[in-house]
């Protein structure tokens, strides 16, 4: 009898002991003969006579039970417990079962059989009614709110550039951090038995290029224990002026079970930098003229709104004499958001009547001073922040927003509502022709639909499918913001996404350039048959086909009294594309204009003639009458419903329905409970199978390969990189080839190869370590020659255990390139974060792994082989059950609902 465990139940738990018991209604006879409880590979819809392999001994009984008074003593029914005998090393059912709940592997299965199946008097029969019970303790988690107070406050910031560290006027800092569990088991609960474990080192030469070695050391609370969200704080000894330092913190867990206790540590959290400087400028004062207020303890006015300017003064401190300049950010910004301004004189204070809050909500504005003197690393040290906390008004709803949510294929639908609250409603309507229409494949996911324009390869005539309001959807003379998810099919020519005309041009365009082999936003100067193009152009030439990419264009009229510094900016995927274009620079001729016709989907009009059709799919397009602010076109990028990212399924390749013995592994099918029902939407093709690889499995397909020859691939990207995505794959890893491999080999589990060079865009492998193996997610970029700019790699906080070998366990990778990291000299933030996910539960490190520069991969896309650290080949010893790949970043609650949880 096979049992299976899904994780739900367990996750979180550090299992310090499990039993298994299952009832027991009848023996061939009286004598008691061995029973075993073996954990084997999982089972499935597709698990074949004998079963699946056994992967190692849980325990054994020598029983009879069920036979009732036919015995004598009787032997009625019994519940028969499995639990680990001190005695017998070979028995692990405790071990493995902590392996399970720390998220090793995604299922545990049990099977119960004779130890000698050949006897038949050792046959007996179970219910399948089995239970496994655990003795637990709370995992402990990362902390959080990790941070120094700078100076005589209370309140703590962490820098996480060594660069530009965080200044303290004291030479005793405070810092703090919060403990936590690894999962909050229930909602609201004080949970665990925690305390906060802080770790202090210092710079040899108190720079940058210092070696570092610890200084001091402290836990909070000295005695006893305290719940996972408890904040606890510790002062240190007395630190030299003039010293740089950082620091960590990580939970410890206390419990006692059975007569014994023990400890337990999550991850450190990643490392804060601090300057001891007694002698810098103290925190300035920051005080508002409106329409800002200050949040008081119990009053806190929302005021403005998200780039709505505000006038804020900053004064010195009143101990400092020769501050020079300030700067500034809102929190909830990018570092790169910084802005500078020396003063007028030395200790004047600076007004600013510029300063936007970048989102809605309780929002801070951080201020430091300087006095343009250099610290010991050469940089210009600043002092510790002041902070203005303020709470934002709403941000202006968008004027025209369309989901495309009811273009259901072959419904016969051809208007797509506006389903904007602000303003005046406008309806798009479908002009059809072959391939227009609607389309499953949409950027919401499973369920939703999107706009298919011209996308019907098998139509030879002329394709003018597109869509339109009846009239303007927004008014091109003031400021205004358009966004579109597209998803480009053809590249031939140019691909309008959005426009509006007038009587003789578009006031606007944001289109894929065939000319430029660009995204393009761009103003004409005039509404004129021959009107001067202004353009904002994209950072990055050929982007890819067939990859959903988030657009947005920008029109800031900054001044109501003049046109000089009107400008235009593209976004792609939430990035900013180059500077701001100064629309009079450009054209003299330049006057902001208003279209008269109506918003276009998927072409441009000039003089009441269409063209510049689009090919492919659009989806999520919105305009807003005002110009966004950089965060706030990051926020609509994330697509988020209730606070979670849209996410949608792109690629899925599947081993398991693979037919045996054939040249590929197959798209999984549309209707998962179909195998036969039409293919895959989005149609990538197999994965083709090369020499050393073969689907095989003594019980169910898998994609098997050798470690020397075998993998498979297809042709890539599948998504576009610059954006944000998640790649899974479920893998087999082999112990016994593995150890045949060197120190320091690379097995590549799944990779997207760069365009030049011998690296992959992104990749999941395992690497073989000294006496270990370690799994690893990762990014690269290069430069055309395939010259390494940038890295970014995501390790797991722990090696391979013996439980995760010769078994399926599931490796995610994520990419969000909404989240950014100190990786510049002045500490500003830069692109996205790489986060690996073994199993439900992301991998803590102490270290970012941030990529500084964006970058887009091509050609071939690998399972069991690729390119690193500039080398071909890196075979995977192993198998692949299944690779799958997504548009959009994953949080950890979808990481576990959607890869993790369906395995239960």
């Amino acid at each position: 009898m096979y049992f299976e465990f899904g994780p739900e139940k367990l996750a979180g738990k550090h299992v310090l002991d499990a039993t298994f018991r299952a009832y027991e209604t009848w023996s061939f006879n009286c004598n008691p003969y061995w029973v075993d409880l073996e954990r084997t590979d999982n089972i499935s819809e597709g698990t074949k006579w004998p079963g699946p392999k056994s992967l190692d001994q849980m325990g054994d009984k020598y029983v009879s039970a069920g036979r009732g008074d036919l015995c004598s003593p009787e032997q009625p029914n019994s519940w028969i417990e499995f639990n680990d005998n001190p005695n017998e090393p070979d028995e692990n059912l405790a071990s493995t079962v902590r392996a399970f709940a720390d998220g090793k592997f995604p299922r545990l299965t049990l099977m119960l059989r004779a130890k000698d199946e050949t006897e038949p008097r050792a046959w007996k029969r179970f219910d399948n009614n089995a239970e496994l019970k655990v003795w637990y303790v709370h995992t402990p988690g990362v902390p959080t709110s990790v941070g120094a107070i700078p100076g005589t406050g209370t309140t703590a910031a962490c820098k996480t550039s060594a660069s530009d560290p965080l200044t303290v006027t004291v030479d005793t800092p405070t810092v703090q951090a919060s403990v936590q569990t690894k999962v909050e088991q229930h909602q609201g609960d004080e949970e665990g038995s925690l305390q906060a474990e802080f770790v202090m080192q210092r710079s040899s030469t108190d720079t940058t290029s210092g070696t570092w070695s610890q200084v001091w050391s402290d836990y909070k609370p000295n005695s006893g224990w305290v719940p996972d969200g408890t904040l606890e704080s510790a002062t240190t000894d007395k630190r030299a002026d003039g010293g740089l330092y950082r620091f960590h913190a990580r939970t410890q867990s206390h419990w006692n079970y059975n007569g014994t206790s023990g400890e337990l540590f999550s991850p450190y959290s990643s490392w804060c930098y601090l300057r001891i400087d007694s002698t810098a400028p103290k925190q300035p004062s920051i005080t508002s003229a409106g329409p800002y207020q200050a949040c008081l303890t119990d009053v806190c006015p929302a005021s403005g709104g998200p780039g709505v300017a505000g006038t804020f003064t900053f004064s010195p401190n009143a101990a400092d004499k020769d501050v020079k300049a300030y700067r500034w950010r809102f929190m909830t910004s990018n570092a790169s958001a910084t802005k500078t301004v020396n003063a007028a004189t030395t200790n004047a204070p600076v007004t600013r009547t510029d300063i936007k809050p970048p989102l809605s909500g309780l929002q801070t504005l951080s201020v430091e001073a300087s006095d343009l003197k250099l610290d010991k690393s050469g940089n210009v040290r600043w002092g510790p922040p002041a902070f203005f906390y303020m709470k934002v008004d709403l941000a202006q709803d968008a004027s025209g927003r369309w989901h495309f949510g009811e273009l259901k294929p072959g419904s016969g639908t051809m208007t797509a509502a506006d389903t904007a609250t602000v303003g005046t409603r406008h309806t798009a309507t479908l002009v059809g022709e072959a391939g227009t229409g609607g389309s499953t494949r949409a950027r919401r996911g499973a369920g939703d639909y999107s706009l298919r324009l011209n996308d019907d390869t098998s139509n030879t005539a002329e394709q003018t499918g597109h869509a339109a309001t009846a009239s303007p959807a927004v008014n091109t003379q003031s400021s205004f913001t358009v966004s579109a998810w597209v998803y480009l099919t053809d590249a031939s020519e140019n691909r309008m996404v959005l426009s509006e005309p007038g009587t003789n041009s578009s006031a606007f365009a944001l289109y894929y350039s065939s000319t430029y082999k660009k995204w393009v936003f761009n103003r004409t100067d005039k509404d004129t048959a021959s009107p001067v193009f202004i353009r904002s152009f994209a950072d990055a030439t050929n982007p890819p086909l067939r990859v959903w990419t988030h657009l947005t264009g920008v029109f800031a009229a900054n001044k109501d009294s003049t046109t000089s510094d009107d400008t235009i900016q593209l976004f792609v995927n939430g990035q900013p594309q180059g500077d701001p274009v100064a629309l009079a620079d450009t054209a003299a001729s330049y006057t902001p204009w208003a279209a008269t016709g109506g918003l276009q989907f998927g072409r441009s009009v000039k003089a009441g003639t269409g063209g510049e059709y689009y090919f492919g799919l659009l989806d999520e397009a919105a305009v807003w009458q005002d110009a966004r602010q950089a965060e706030l076109i990051r926020q609509e990028f994330r697509l988020e419903a209730d606070s979670v990212p849209a996410t949608e399924l792109v690629a899925h390749w599947d081993a398991t329905i693979s037919p045996p013995s054939g040249n590929q592994v197959i798209e999984s099918p549309a209707d998962p409970d179909n195998p036969a029902s039409t293919s895959f939407p989005y149609s990538r093709g197999g994965l083709a199978l090369h020499s050393g690889a073969s689907l095989a499995g003594e019980d169910a397909t898998a994609l098997v390969m050798n470690g020397t020859t075998g993998y498979a691939s297809a042709t890539g990207p599948v998504i576009d990189e610059t954006g944000s995505f998640t790649v899974s794959a479920r893998v087999r890893l082999n112990k016994a080839l593995l150890e045949t491999k060197p120190v320091g080999y690379r097995g590549l589990i799944a990779a997207q190869a760069t365009p030049a060079g011998k690296e992959s865009s992104w990749s999941l492998w395992i690497e073989k370590l000294d006496g270990a193996y370690l799994l690893n997610f990762g990014r690269t970029a290069v430069d055309s020659t395939g010259k390494v700019t940038a890295t970014a790699v995501a390790p797991a906080e722990l090696p391979v255990e013996d439980q995760q070998f010769d078994t399926w366990v599931d490796v995610t990778g994520v990419f969000d390139a909404t989240d950014t990291f100190a990786a510049a000299s002045d500490g500003s933030q830069h692109f996205g974060v790489a986060k690996l996910f073994i199993g439900p539960f992301i991998q803590a490190s102490d270290q970012v792994a941030g990529l500084a520069v964006p970058q887009q991969g091509s050609g071939a896309l690998t399972a069991g082989s690729g390119q690193a650290a500039g080398k071909t080949g890196n075979y995977l010893p192993g198998d692949l059950a299944e690779l799958r790949v997504w548009t959009g970043a994953m949080t950890p609650s979808q990481v576990n609902d959607q890869i993790a949880q369906p395995s239960t």
